[in-house]
């Protein structure tokens, strides 16, 4: 066998379903190894701008961080990037996946990660999660494509990036396949979960040795549960349920209040004064926050106050509490003013860092006010953090799951389950779509794990379209209609004006008794025999849409129009064997 033989047998696996293992494997390394950059270079950055304030003095040197930041995101989006910003980044993937197919932009495999660890490194409130997400799936996606893989393998692929991406960043690998399931939306079935495992387990070793024993989230010795404190983790599962609502809404209204400004650099300018004001008044609320969070774990609070010039570093309860509530509150406003004035973050930490912040109010009320074991401060910071996640991104199984890791066991497992469950089940009563996969259901692109719905999503109306049926004028006679017939393959024959406004349907069923009556070819009119359609498909409808109008009408062909104008039919045959292919092509076993 010659060299060249052995290279494109080797090529030829390498595309099979073999070699999916050994890029499952590749993707899950290059997803650690820029987990791993992300990490350091923000914490570079951080301890840099911390630096240089304690050498001045004073937190109003870092107000000037998030401005700087911002700025530089601008310049490397407007210059290197020529103005393609790689936007939000789970939303951004999961748009990819629901309206292409998976397919992403070749430039997001860095993109997100330049612009993240400016905006965040600089003092931006946000967390890197979700830009290495899509800057992993991006790698997974430009995989899939260079392998030629169809779109189930293509999504796999993404799965395996997201969560090697999550396993990098908190060493938490079961909670990151979880992860790839709830918000990923990938099947978790025996085809799918060796290739996530691998690349799940190949980004944690990465991970393992660029930085052994340093970890963003450091988690002490715990209290063990006991049963009596169940009713105060039922009380802060609902607290943090309705605490993820109110950080849902504060974000989205701080983006859109700080979008609403049409001139970048006013967005620049207002966001960078907010959130350079906040920090200088609040450092703790700096960047990710992660820091803030392993003191919380600690029952130190004064990390909060210490640096804030008003207090003196020391605050009665009711006034801590009140500061707390305020940190809390500030930290998904000031995500907001960061992506909305053109930076790019997750929300991801902050969700972390408010959950953290309710978990320590709430043992500290309770504690000050009923009884002074009832709640372990380190218990509730986790059970605090957990529910606040569950809440915010939908993803109960995953907040449990990285909290149990974080705390290095199953310990707690009782109540954070319960703590998740209710917190999760709160939420989605009061609102019901995440921050992700708010606007993609709006426009009805949201791929979930109802499988029929998924189908529908990834289908569109355009592919299905027919354009081969020939139109005719209401002022044609029964002899030039005859003509057109003769000329046509189909039995149907829309009805359009001049300007090609649909006006009705010549069935050839309705005028088989009178087309060959020569008798009639100069007297009869097209008018006379048309009939209007039993309904009309709009060019902007969602094929769920489009198969509730086949059903309630019964038809197996409907014209499609655009703006009233005539553009082509749909038959409902097409529609399902649309249907079987792609329910086949996203079936993973």
């Amino acid at each position: 066998m010659s060299a060249r033989e052995a290279v494109q047998r080797a090529w030829d696996w390498m595309k099979s379903d073999q070699g999916l293992m050994l890029w499952a494997v590749v993707v899950g390394i290059a997803s650690g190894l820029l987990a791993v950059l992300m990490k350091q270079s923000v914490a570079g950055l951080r301890a840099g701008m911390f630096a240089i304030q304690g050498w001045f003095g004073g937190s109003w040197f870092l107000a000037l961080g998030p401005i700087l930041g911002l700025v530089a995101t601008a310049t490397v989006v407007r210059r290197l990037l020529h103005n393609d910003h790689p936007g939000p980044g789970i939303p951004s993937t999961l748009h990819a996946i629901s309206t292409r197919r998976g397919r992403m932009k070749r430039t997001w495999m860095f993109a997100p990660v330049v612009t993240s660890i400016l905006s965040v490194g600089f003092g931006g409130s946000g967390g890197l999660e979700a830009p290495a997400v899509q800057a992993g799936a991006a790698i997974g996606s430009e995989v899939a494509s260079q392998t030629r893989r169809h779109f189930r393998r293509r999504l796999l692929l993404i799965g395996c990036a997201a969560a090697g991406s999550l396993a990098a960043m908190f060493k938490a690998p079961v909670a990151a396949i979880v992860f790839a399931v709830e918000v990923i939306m990938i099947d978790l079935t025996a085809s799918s979960l060796v290739p996530i495992l691998l690349a799940s387990l190949a980004s944690l070793l990465t991970a393992f040795v660029f930085f052994e024993g340093e970890d963003i989230l450091t988690v002490p010795m715990l209290a063990a549960f006991q049963a009596s404190r169940l009713p105060w983790y039922i009380a802060l599962g609902v607290v943090t349920g309705i605490g993820s609502v109110v950080f849902s809404k504060l974000y989205l209204w701080s983006h859109l209040a700080i979008s609403r400004f049409k001139n970048p650099k006013t967005r620049m300018v207002l966001a960078g004064v907010l959130i350079g004001g906040a920090v200088a008044a609040l450092p703790p609320l700096f960047g990710e926050g992660y820091e803030v969070i392993n003191s919380l774990f600690l029952g130190y609070s004064d990390v909060l106050i210490e640096d804030v010039w008003m207090l003196g570093g020391k605050l009665a309860l009711p006034s801590l509490l009140g500061w707390l509530v305020l940190a809390c509150c500030l930290k998904p406003m000031l995500t907001g003013f960061t992506v909305g004035a053109g930076g790019v973050a997750g929300i991801f930490a902050p969700a972390l860092f408010s959950g953290a912040l309710v978990g320590f109010a709430f043992a500290l009320g309770i504690n000050g006010w009923i009884n002074p074991t009832a709640m372990p401060i380190g218990n509730s910071v986790l059970a605090g953090l957990c529910g606040m996640m569950a809440g915010v991104l939908h993803a109960p199984l995953t907040a449990i799951f990285l909290a149990t890791e974080l705390s290095g066991g199953y310990g707690l497992f009782v109540p954070l389950m319960l703590t998740s469950a209710i917190a999760f089940s709160t939420s989605r009563a009061l609102m019901r779509h995440n921050i992700y996969t708010r606007e993609l259901a709006e426009r009805g692109e949201l791929l979930t794990h109802d499988k029929d719905q998924t189908v529908l999503t990834l289908m569109t109306l355009k592919e299905e379209l027919e354009q081969d049926f020939l139109p005719v004028q209401a002022h044609w006679n029964l002899g030039q209609l005859v003509e057109v017939v003769a000329q046509s393959q189909r039995n149907l024959h829309p009805v359009v004006d001049q300007q090609g406004h649909l006006l009705g349907i010549v069935d050839l069923q309705d005028i088989r008794q009178v087309m060959f009556d020569r008798d009639q070819y100069l007297s009869l009119r097209v008018v006379d025999v048309m009939t209007l359609p039993l309904a009309e498909v709009q060019w902007e409808d969602k094929m769920d849409d489009v198969m509730a109008k086949f059903e309630n009408c019964g038809a197996w062909n409907l014209p499609v129009v655009e703006g009233g104008k005539y553009v082509g039919f749909v038959s409902r045959s097409r529609m399902f064997n649309a249907y079987r292919k792609w329910l086949k092509a996203t079936s993973l076993d």
